[in-house]
């Protein structure tokens, strides 16, 4: 009799339990539709230019994790709005990081989310994530990450077919609908699984191939395929560690860094709303 075999274990991490609900492009197209006021059905399918089936498929997943929420607005036919949540709402911190990002690395004074306007002092706002303590800017070097209260490990995530951004439409979207400028950068990075978390994985420290893939449990073509993108996109840097044979370290350039508050926020969301018993 075949044993079954035991499910690889990841370490918690209330950042990756986030990337593991929202680190998809179809979902930050749904959440990005849903944070410009959009509720109804038609209306996300003509700002995202989604398939009509995978919609209902997102929808589904973000209402069954509670950060929508459906509600009647028509009896006959039945027809549902989707609204955020308490939880949903919470993720505008993130939102804000993102924005920021891009702000700082990709900003577009053509584009209308570039122009955050702070309506009681009527200035461009430019989101920065700041010490609690001293309110001073944080930055990655600055701090020092240590285990919690829930540290240990949790089987890993179902593997989901993701495709990956740049095998998308592009900036085109779907069905001649293009990308917001806002996301087109953003989705490279968070809109892929492996991408995603290989970035989170930098920030604690992990540089080398061999502990990159025990960290993640990621299959070595994919492994090498998101270090090769995110090396061509100036988010990580290879140095070499040793001649033989060649061996490569990867290393978070400047803008990579400053995706950091971007990780933090969803960390303290994660930490909020997906902890669960164990922290």
């Amino acid at each position: 009799m075949v044993q079954p075999k035991a499910p690889a274990l990841v370490p918690n991490s209330s950042a990756a339990r986030a990337l593991n609900l929202i680190g998809d492009r179809w979902t930050l197209l749904v959440l990005y539709a849903a944070f410009m006021r959009v509720s109804r059905f038609e209306g996300f399918i003509a700002m995202t230019g989604m398939a009509r089936s995978l919609l209902v498929d997102r929808l589904g997943r973000l209402e069954a994790a509670g950060v929508l929420e459906r509600r009647p607005y028509q009896t006959r036919p039945a027809r549902h709005e989707y609204h955020l949540t308490a939880m949903g709402k919470d993720l505008y911190d993130s939102a804000l990081m993102l924005l920021g990002w891009e702000m700082r690395w990709r900003m577009d004074p053509a584009c209308p989310s570039h122009q955050i306007i702070h309506d009681p002092c009527g200035h461009p706002l430019r989101p920065v994530l700041v010490c609690q303590a001293c309110t001073a800017p944080v930055k990655v070097r600055d701090i020092v990450l240590s285990p919690g209260p829930g540290a240990g490990s949790e089987p890993a995530p179902r593997a989901r077919h993701s495709r990956r951004a740049s095998d998308g439409p592009g900036t085109e979207g779907v069905g001649g609908v293009p990308l917001h400028p806002m996301l087109e950068r953003s989705i490279e990075v968070l809109g892929d699984r492996w991408t995603a978390h290989l970035v989170a994985a930098s920030f604690y420290g992990q540089t080398r191939f061999k502990d990159l893939q025990a960290q993640l449990k990621v299959a070595s073509n994919i492994l090498t395929d998101r270090l090769t993108r995110l090396v061509e996109r100036g988010m990580l840097e290879r140095r070499l560690y040793q001649t033989r044979p060649e061996r490569w370290e990867y290393r978070l350039t400047r803008e990579g860094r400053d995706f950091f508050p971007l990780i933090a926020a969803l960390m303290a969301w994660g930490d909020r709303w997906l902890s669960g018993e164990a922290g």
